[in-house]
């Protein structure tokens, strides 16, 4: 089992194929997503990889926060989700993972807060279809009914479909498929609608429902550490140095 990824809802767009049919796209946005903490088996008692996505300014992170993600040697994140891995699929604290964490065509699914909608009616909430709107109703075109019946039980049961909150709760959509990634993004495209507002932040996960992908990096698709190219680039300034300086010591010998 690998770990999920925490991206960011950008919008909604859609691509062309070679044959001119367009496929609707949701995009989604890995934001500088690092591995925070992970939990072992020894200590914690299960196995997971806590990541965090998205930087967060100093002065909105409380100081707790602040010592645990000094702790990691990671810096502050806006949001952290954990995921329950395999044993075999942990990755060391601090790594970051790319877009390449999916491949095209894997099935994923999604998970996000719904918009919210504020207090709606039954027609709109459960799409009942109302009383009548002609004659006889009065002003009560768009009401629920009846909710009750008579002495026994002489109560409502509870969960029953009426007016109420709508919206803004936890929504998973399964099965969507991956279109296409880009790794220098982070973009991931999604084809299909996916929970929450644009700007929110949903997660990701291989489909429960579907076979494991077997092109699928494991356990992860991780960036990889520029400290090679920091090396190759340490002898070229200081060889640009020594001949700066040969160039001033034969200007001084012939003055």
């Amino acid at each position: 089992m690998r770990t999920g990824v925490i991206a960011k809802k950008i919008g909604m767009s859609r691509i062309f194929n070679d044959d001119g049919r367009q496929i609707p796209v949701t995009v989604l946005l890995l934001d500088d997503l690092k591995v925070v903490a992970r939990k072992t088996m020894e200590k914690d008692g299960y196995t997971a990889v806590q990541l965090g996505s998205g930087l967060a300014k100093a002065k909105n992170v409380s100081k707790p926060m602040r010592s645990y993600f000094a702790a990691s040697k990671v810096e502050a994140k806006r949001v952290l989700k954990e995921f329950r891995v395999s044993s075999e699929n942990l990755i060391d604290v601090g790594s970051q993972i790319t877009a390449k964490h999916y491949v095209e065509g894997q099935f994923v699914d999604v998970s996000g807060v719904s918009i919210g909608k504020g207090f709606a009616g039954a027609m709109k909430r459960h799409n009942f279809g109302g009383l009548r709107a002609s004659h006889g109703v009065s002003i009560s075109h768009r009401s629920h009914g009846s909710t009750g019946q008579c002495q026994d039980p002489g109560r409502v049961f509870k969960g029953k479909k009426m007016a109420g909150h709508m919206g803004s709760r936890k929504v998973t959509t399964q099965n969507l498929e991956v279109v296409s990634t880009n790794e220098e993004t982070g973009l991931i495209l999604v084809r299909g609608a996916v929970p929450g507002a644009r700007g929110g932040w949903v997660t990701i996960s291989d489909a429960v429902k579907k076979p494991a992908n077997k092109d699928a990096p494991m356990p992860a698709s991780l960036k990889e550490k520029s400290s090679e190219s920091l090396e190759k680039k340490q002898p070229e300034v200081s060889s640009s140095m020594a001949e700066s300086s040969a160039s001033e010591k034969v200007k001084d010998d012939e003055s």
